[in-house]
């Protein structure tokens, strides 16, 4: 397992916000929570990286490469982010600040980590944003000059610049349109075949979690209701809230490969 969580529990001083979550996600394996906003979902994820806000505390044991993430320093937490275990988050446009170019961002993010040629910083950065179908020039450019979907998959090649083992995808494809959406979860899809890497996926979008997930975890109300091998649960659900769940996606036509040959178009856009 390259992640282990055993009866995790997010409080606040009033009141328990996640409840006792014990679930692994295997090497390279992807791996999808599934829950209605205000499930605890983000908490969760939060907890794994130490980034809750300072009003939550987080109890239980976390195993990252035989490490307990909850009892780790803050400084070997934040050195641990963005090298071994990576995030790209639902709300992209705010993780660039509008004054600084996206060469600017790479290079703090590439600085933190120890890179310390320029060099060698400047030519990773154009080699990861090429690898997710952008242009190497984009580095000189402003967030505001770019497009949602340029600015998304210019966070996830942030996020797998230095190859991490684990990468959270946290509900990433939200703000995004559905062809849009597709084109970057079909992105992911490509690099973790790439890298190697595992995924923990967390949305409320059944239609991507029949596409990409091998396993699944449902939360309701902070809790884990159920979960199993995506087959197990899209096939035979054994709770009501998952079987609602299920029941009320619209059953649409899915994107197939036509739109993949449109991937560097989008990074045109």
């Amino acid at each position: 397992m390259i992640l282990s969580i055993e009866q995790l529990s997010v409080r606040s001083r009033e009141k328990a916000l996640v409840h006792e979550v014990t679930l692994s996600i295997r090497k390279e394996e992807w791996f999808a929570l599934v829950g209605q906003s205000g499930s605890g979902k983000s908490l969760l994820s939060q907890a794994i990286g130490q980034m809750l806000p300072p009003n939550l505390a987080a109890h239980g044991r976390i195993f990252f490469q035989g490490l307990d993430l909850l009892r780790l320093p803050p400084s070997r937490a934040r050195s641990l982010r963005g090298s071994a275990l990576a995030y790209v988050f639902q709300d992209y446009q705010g993780s660039f600040t509008p004054f600084r170019t996206i060469g600017q961002h790479f290079e703090e993010y590439q600085k933190a980590h120890g890179v310390a040629s320029a060099g060698v910083r400047k030519q990773q950065a154009m080699e990861a944003l090429e690898s997710v179908g952008l242009d190497g020039q984009l580095l000189s450019r402003y967030p505001f000059q770019l497009s949602g979907g340029q600015l998304q998959r210019a966070s996830i090649a942030i996020a797998l610049l230095l190859s991490p083992k684990l990468l959270i995808a946290d509900e990433i494809t939200t703000a995004l349109d559905s062809v849009s959406g597709h084109r970057i979860l079909q992105l992911l899809a490509d690099k973790q075949r790439q890298t190697g890497c595992a995924i923990l996926f967390i949305t409320h979008d059944w239609r991507h979690v029949r596409r990409y997930a091998q396993r699944i975890a449902v939360m309701k109300e902070g809790k884990i209701v159920e979960s199993g091998s995506k087959q197990h649960i899209l096939e035979h659900p054994q709770h009501d809230y998952t079987r609602r769940l299920i029941q009320a996606v619209p059953v649409l036509p899915v994107p197939d490969s036509n739109l993949s040959s449109g991937l560097m178009e989008v990074g045109q856009r």
